[in-house]
C-alpha cells in the first residue's frame, strides 16, 4: 500500500511519485487507483491499488540492498551467450520489464562488457542507456546521494 508523496518504481518506467489516489467509476464498479507522476519523463500512469502488486508497482530498495547491485555490475565470471542482437534484445528487454533493479543490473553489466567485444546495435545502445537511467535514478534515492555521483560509481566500475 501506497500513500500519497511516496517514491515508486513501475516497470520499465522508473521512479515516481504517488501524486495522488483516485476512486473512479468504471462500469457499475468504483475503483481505486494511485496516480504516479514518473519523475524522468513526467508521464502520468493510473495504477489500480487492488492489482499494483501484479503490474510490478513496487517500493524503492532499501539501502542495504544497493551493493548487492554493485556487486552485479562488479560480476565479470559471466558467459555472455552469443546470439542475434535482436534475439538478445528481446531477452533483455523482457529482464527490464520485470522492474526487478537486479536484473537491470545484470541487463546494464551484459552490455558494457558486449561493447568491448563489438559494437552494440542502436537498439542495445538505447537499451544501456535506459538500464543505467533506471538504475541512477533508484539507487540515488535509496542510497540518498546525487544522480551524478551514482553515474560516476557506475561508470568507473566498466573504467
Amino acid at each position: 500500500m501506497f500513500n500519497i508523496g511516496d517514491m515508486a518504481v513501475y516497470p520499465a518506467h522508473g521512479v515516481g511519485v504517488i501524486k495522488d489516489i483516485e476512486t473512479r467509476k468504471i462500469g457499475n464498479v468504483e475503483q481505486s487507483f494511485y496516480v504516479m507522476k514518473i519523475a524522468d519523463s513526467s508521464m502520468v500512469i493510473m495504477i489500480p491499488t487492488n492489482n499494483s502488486d501484479t503490474v510490478g508497482l513496487r517500493a524503492i530498495i532499501p539501502n542495504s540492498d544497493v551493493h548487492k547491485v554493485f556487486e552485479i555490475l562488479k560480476e565479470r565470471d559471466i558467459k555472455l551467450e552469443s546470439q542475434p542482437w535482436n534475439q538478445r534484445y528481446r531477452q533483455y528487454m523482457e529482464k527490464i520489464k520485470t522492474g526487478s533493479v537486479f536484473e537491470i543490473a545484470g541487463v546494464l553489466r551484459d552490455l558494457y562488457l558486449l561493447s568491448e567485444d563489438k559494437d552494440l546495435s542502436f537498439g542495445e545502445r538505447k537499451m544501456m542507456d535506459t538500464a543505467k537511467s533506471l538504475l541512477t535514478k533508484e539507487l540515488s534515492l535509496a542510497n540518498e546521494t546525487g544522480e551524478e555521483q551514482v553515474e560516476k560509481n557506475i561508470e568507473a566500475i566498466f573504467a
